[in-house]
């Protein structure tokens, strides 16, 4: 699902979750990942679910549409303990699947085993050792914050990786 191969590949990596999504936005080529933006988006754990959904599928068309990215990445959801917990982040989820999908993006999917063993070699790494992979890979002072956002950037750094793109 390679867009590009000769010029810059823009790939938006994407935390799924209803209370926290983090995101973040890569540009890379064979010789050089950069980082183009990071964040994550909060909703009101007061508000109802349907308000919440709407406010993430909003804010992510509006970093879809200030960033153009040529692809997506997003974490699959593969084991959680807290039954209440995977309802939630399967719904914000769905919503970015389908936010990505109506800007015809190509998707990949990765899980967490395969994002840690991407960036650190070891798929039990923990999210600080992930977090460092991230800031050295992208030339940053300090690891991103929020975690979300960190491990939005690892989704998208392991995008470019399973492509060849850096």
């Amino acid at each position: 699902m390679i867009i590009k191969q000769s010029q810059k590949t823009i790939i938006l990596g994407i935390d799924p979750g209803l209370a926290d999504t983090g995101w973040g936005v890569v540009a890379c080529d064979r010789r050089e990942l950069k980082l183009l933006a990071y964040g994550s988006i909060k909703t009101d754990k007061k508000n109802p679910t349907d308000e919440r959904l709407a406010v993430l599928a909003k804010e992510l068309n509006i970093i879809i549409k200030k960033y153009q990215p040529d692809q997506a990445a997003i974490e699959k959801i593969f084991f959680f303990k807290n039954q209440k917990t995977i309802i939630n982040v399967s719904q914000g989820r769905g919503v970015a699947l389908l936010t990505l999908s109506q800007h015809n993006l190509p998707i990949d999917e990765y899980t967490p085993l395969q994002i840690k063993q991407t960036l650190t070699g070891y798929g039990a790494a923990q999210k600080k050792q992930v977090g460092t992979l991230v800031k050295l890979l992208l030339n940053l002072k300090e690891i991103p914050k929020p975690d979300d956002a960190a491990d939005a950037l690892a989704i998208a750094i392991t995008s470019a990786r399973f492509h060849n793109l850096n």
